[in-house]
């Protein structure tokens, strides 16, 4: 991971964190990170764990071939702007939905950036595979948490998530106990 550069692509609620956290390590690992937020309101210790490992700090409403650029340097991207607390619509707006539609063309070059969602890739249903914008970053690959969300196996959204793993972050136990209960 030693010298490559890292886009992360971070909202304000417990997604930002987790790819803020996630780029924290990759720079314990000598990555160089470029955090692009979608808002003004990251999770502070977040961000502040990543900005003490040297990671650079964009402004929000950076331009759009700002951000085409910073996404063409980048060896990979982070999607961590939306998870599963979205609303009812998980269609992007405002600076996500801009960020998102600058950085898709970047995607059809000749050596694109590799793109990791971390949970879901921001702006599918998950629970229900819907996709109501096309505006959403297609992953190669999607690291989600606790076990796999419906929206990641359904159409059209699965065709947005790449490949799946599932991170064990200790709920299985209880995951495995609602099951047996909505079976009974």
């Amino acid at each position: 991971m030693a010298g490559a550069r890292v886009l992360v692509l971070a909202g304000s609620g417990n997604n930002g964190a987790d790819a803020l956290y996630a780029a924290e390590r990759l720079a314990n690992r000598g990555a160089l990170l470029c955090i692009l937020p979608t808002s003004e309101h990251l999770h502070r210790e977040a961000l502040e764990a990543a900005l003490a490992q040297g990671a650079d700090l964009r402004p929000t409403g950076e331009p759009a071939e700002v951000i085409a650029g910073l996404a063409e340097a980048a060896d990979l991207i982070l999607d961590g702007i939306l998870g599963t607390g979205t609303s009812a619509s998980p269609a992007l707006r405002g600076a996500a939905r801009s960020i998102i539609a600058a950085i898709l063309p970047v995607r059809s070059s000749e050596h694109p950036p590799l793109v990791v969602a971390v949970d879901l890739p921001s702006g599918i249903g998950v629970d229900d595979g819907s996709v109501p914008d096309p505006t959403v970053l297609p992953a190669d690959l999607t690291v989600t948490f606790g076990g796999c969300k419906a929206g990641l196996l359904t159409r059209p959204a699965a065709g947005y998530a790449g490949r799946v793993v599932v991170a064990d972050i200790g709920i299985g136990a209880e995951l495995e106990r609602i099951r047996r209960r909505d079976l009974a």
